[in-house]
C-alpha cells in the first residue's frame, strides 16, 4: 500500500481500488453512497489485501 492511495482511499475511496476491478470500486462505491466512513474502510482492506 503506498502512502499516495491510502491519501485517495481517505479522500474518494471508488477511486483508489480502481485498480482491483470492477467488482471493487461497485462495493466501495456503495458503501461510500452509504457512508462515508463504511467507504473508507472497505477501500483500505481491499487495498491491504495483498492478493495482487
Amino acid at each position: 500500500m503506498s502512502f499516495w492511495r491510502v491519501l485517495l482511499a481517505i479522500i474518494f475511496p471508488p477511486l483508489s481500488v480502481i485498480g482491483r476491478g470492477c467488482g471493487s470500486i461497485l462495493i466501495v462505491f456503495i458503501l461510500t453512497c452509504l457512508g462515508w466512513v463504511p467507504g473508507v474502510i472497505a477501500a483500505l482492506i481491499i487495498l491491504n489485501n495483498r492478493n495482487d
